[in-house]
């Protein structure tokens, strides 16, 4: 009789753990929250959090307002067609490691997915590029896929003469 209560301790024992993991699971947030903007590293960081809930225009916002800015329709249409697709990656954002005149830049390092269960997958250290627009920092350059880097603040070409 002893070994039965015993036994059944432990089953009730493991039946709570499951009902709190569960419990747990089912009450997290879902959404990373934002943070401040008002330092490089809080736009680049609330920057990469509007992109994950979907808030393009939150994200648009980020954007340096430069004659060589992507249109709103081309930039979200460029994550909603999943050209840049950061479904399998995740920014880690960093320190200013430069600061003046022609820009700031954060350090960051763009987290890709492994592709199975031992294959932990990789990281590329980059960096962010802001400027200070009024009294808002704005972003000039992000890594892949992040940022289309092939057509968004390129320079563009001068006819030649």
């Amino acid at each position: 009789m002893k070994k039965d209560r015993f036994l059944l301790g432990i089953l009730v024992f493991i039946g709570l753990l499951i009902l709190a993991a569960l419990a747990l699971f089912f009450l997290r947030t879902r959404q990373p929250a934002y943070g401040t903007d008002d330092t490089p590293q809080g736009v680049v960081r609330d920057y990469a959090v509007a992109l994950q809930n979907g808030d393009y225009e939150r994200a648009y916002g980020y954007l340096a307002k430069m004659n060589t800015r992507p249109t709103y329709d081309t930039f979200s249409t460029a994550f909603l067609t999943r050209q840049l697709d950061i479904s399998t990656a995740a920014l880690e954002v960093g320190a200013v490691t430069r600061q003046d005149p022609g820009g700031t830049w954060v350090a960051v390092s763009v987290q890709y997915a492994g592709s199975g269960p031992f294959d932990s997958g990789w990281s590329n250290p980059d960096r962010a590029v802001l400027i200070q627009q009024g009294t808002a920092w704005k972003i000039t350059y992000l890594p892949y896929p992040y940022f289309d880097n092939g057509s968004w603040f390129q320079p563009t070409p001068e006819p030649s003469k």
